[in-house]
């Protein structure tokens, strides 16, 4: 039995408010809405409908209007023993709280919204609704990993009731995840995500399931192509995949606007009108919440460099990072004030210490920190299983900052994490060390694969453009490898790497 087989006033009504919001015409849904709440005494046909109104607002983007809605919506909530209607307001409000800026609130309305969802005896799609928007929740917070398993959880147990899998495929989500990487300097692991994104499209669009498509995720696809034609890849045009035309879609929802407006300077940039888009970037006015605050400075970096200003694009990119790097630092403030503690109940901290895994995330590069590296190695080694530690010192890296500074430093650093991550074999493992170190874990291989592996590291690096980004410094990178086995010594297997990752650099002084 459904959430809705279960309430018994104008449960017609309440149906039609949600095909509405589904069809992005959110402003309809808030007239049917508030129909619905002045003619009903029924607590839950009231419940329902304050968190679906509360869900309009906020695809309207009606800030001001929020905090009011969630109030109202929590108290007629809060007495009923319905875990749907809990795990959804919460959802709503964690998105709420996260466009006003209270990271602290976000957290803890996404911890309890996770719980109450899975405590829901008998899921239906209004449960797959909310994991949706807790999804997108943590999609806007930049837990990009737990938003993908709550919309994998949404996308299950919507097809299990007959809903189509493109209207949880949830591109929005994905092509956050991907400009995040693009803040950090992984441009080559946005590009990679935004195709999977095109890919799926295509898929539905050859399947001729288009047509069911929700608009926003419409919008949200045409963003993704467009953002990939900025960053030099070729685009459909002319076809139902065309970044203008998808771009025209998204309704009423304020996320869609904003989109549309940065699409059209990325089609500015990759159709050769970069000072057009430069003009356009200084009017514009979007949410900093769709996209990150970093992604007009990005896009203006990547305008200048089109346009040949260099040192302009140089500067746009600095700028683009601390804005990314704030964000880090907000967030862990976060955990440093204590979110977890507090939340009252015993079982719910335990549910928030899920989080602290971003704390063994490397804020600068997005890769796993010293922390989290030693951790994976024990429990690998513990295993009986035979690994290779290899330890990569970047050369030259001290001239960058000395002459370039340290915010150029970041940038170089957030490259190479990049390089280094996208010529791994698949299951390797990457952590950044400390300073311009960093560790890879080879598991199941030998000297023979850890050879090849500084090989193509190596080839990379050497072949990555460092000149458009630190002029006149060259950067490269000297590797180390070590075995280590059942009963051998960490801390000597370390040392070993060390070891030869300091002759590597000797050698390439004396050559």
């Amino acid at each position: 039995m459904g959430w809705l087989d279960r309430v018994d006033d104008q449960v017609d009504a309440l149906r039609h408010a949600r095909a509405l919001q589904e069809a992005s015409r959110s402003a309809e849904a808030c007239v049917v809405l508030d129909r619905v709440l002045r003619g009903t005494v029924d607590p839950y046909t009231r419940a329902d409908a304050l968190v679906q109104r509360l869900s309009a607002l906020i695809n309207l983007g009606r800030t001001a209007e929020f905090t009011r809605a969630i109030e109202e919506a929590n108290a007629a909530v809060r007495d009923l023993a319905e875990p749907y209607l809990h795990g959804h307001l919460n959802a709503l409000a964690a998105l709420a709280a996260h466009h006003q800026g209270a990271l602290d609130r976000c957290v803890t309305h996404l911890v309890k919204a996770a719980r109450a969802l899975g405590a829901v005896d008998d899921p239906d799609e209004h449960t797959a609704w909310g994991w949706h928007d807790l999804a997108m929740a943590y999609s806007y917070l930049s837990f990009h990993g737990h938003a993908l398993g709550a919309i994998e959880r949404a996308r299950q147990l919507g097809l299990a009731a007959g809903i189509p899998e493109e209207t949880f495929a949830a591109p929005g989500i994905r092509l956050r995840n991907a400009v995040a990487l693009d803040h950090n300097g992984d441009s080559d692991g946005c590009l990679r995500v935004l195709r999977d994104v095109a890919g799926d499209l295509n898929r539905f669009l050859r399947a001729g399931r288009g047509g069911s498509i929700r608009p926003s995720s419409l919008a949200a696809y045409g963003y993704s192509a467009a953002r990939r034609a900025a960053l030099g890849d070729r685009v459909d045009a002319g076809t139902d995949a065309d970044p203008s035309r998808l771009l025209a879609h998204g309704g009423d929802s304020a996320r869609a606007h904003d989109m549309r407006k940065l699409g059209q300077i990325c089609l500015a940039v990759a159709e050769g009108r970069p000072i057009e888009a430069v003009t356009r970037l200084d009017s514009v006015r979007v949410s900093t919440e769709t996209l990150g605050a970093a992604e007009p400075a990005r896009l203006r970096s990547i305008a200048l460099a089109r346009a040949g200003d260099h040192a302009g694009a140089h500067r746009a990119d600095r700028h683009a990072f601390r804005l990314a790097a704030q964000r880090s630092d907000r967030l862990r403030d976060v955990y440093i004030d204590g979110i977890a503690a507090r939340i009252g109940h015993e079982e719910m901290r335990r549910e928030a210490a899920r989080y602290e895994g971003e704390a063994l995330t490397d804020p600068l590069t997005g890769l796993p920190n010293r922390r989290r590296l030693e951790r994976y190695i024990a429990a690998v080694v513990a295993a009986g299983e035979r690994v290779v530690i290899g330890v990569c010192d970047l050369d030259g890296f001290k001239a960058v900052n000395t002459r370039h500074g340290h915010h150029s430093g970041d940038l170089v650093l957030q490259r190479i994490a990049g390089v280094i991550n996208r010529v791994m074999r698949r299951g390797d493992f990457v952590a950044r060390y400390g300073g311009d170190e960093f560790v890879v874990v080879l598991p199941g291989a030998g000297m023979a694969e850890a050879a090849e592996v500084a090989r193509r590291i190596e080839a990379a690096v050497a072949t990555e453009d460092w000149e458009s980004l630190v002029p006149g410094t060259p950067v490269g990178v000297s590797i180390g490898f070590a075995q280590v086995g059942t009963g051998d010594s960490l801390v000597s297997a370390f040392e070993t790497a060390d070891r030869e990752m300091l002759l590597a650099k000797t050698r390439l002084r004396a050559s």
